[in-house]
């Protein structure tokens, strides 16, 4: 899990460091489990997905003085085809987002396109968690 979740972040953006010139833009997809997980027995997901976090919030500082911005976007329960918002175990986490609902790929995607634009220039380690305000 630490491979996919963490390391599979690592190498891509150690590698387009090499390349990436002054403004560009590095954008994580984590989760919102990195904050808080309502359910149990995901501890080790959980703690990659942290990790992913506090190596966005390093090389901000790193990549910071090169002009570039590097955040996390954490979505929460999103309707996907591995994540099916009708799936049979999914009802809880729709309880637990303040609309009950799942998010859609394209409200998660907006965040990202957001992030990418000069618009976004100033915005570099934050977490921007998308989840519809699971367990608020």
């Amino acid at each position: 899990m630490f491979s996919v979740n963490v390391r599979a972040a690592f190498v891509p953006i150690q590698e387009a460091c090499r390349y990436m010139g002054q403004g560009g833009r590095i954008i994580n997809i984590g989760s919102g489990a990195a904050e808080r997980m309502p359910w149990p027995e995901v501890g080790a997901y959980t703690m990659t997905k942290a990790a992913v976090a506090g190596l966005t919030r390093g090389l901000a500082r790193d990549l910071g003085p090169r002009g570039i911005t590097i955040n996390n976007v954490q979505p929460g329960p999103t309707n996907t085809d591995g994540n099916p918002a009708d799936g049979p175990k999914r009802r809880k986490a729709r309880e637990l987002t303040a609309g009950g609902r799942f998010g859609h790929p394209e409200e998660v995607a907006a965040m990202v396109a957001y992030l990418a634009t000069p618009a976004a220039a100033f915005v570099t380690g934050a977490r921007l968690t998308i989840d519809g305000g699971l367990i608020v």
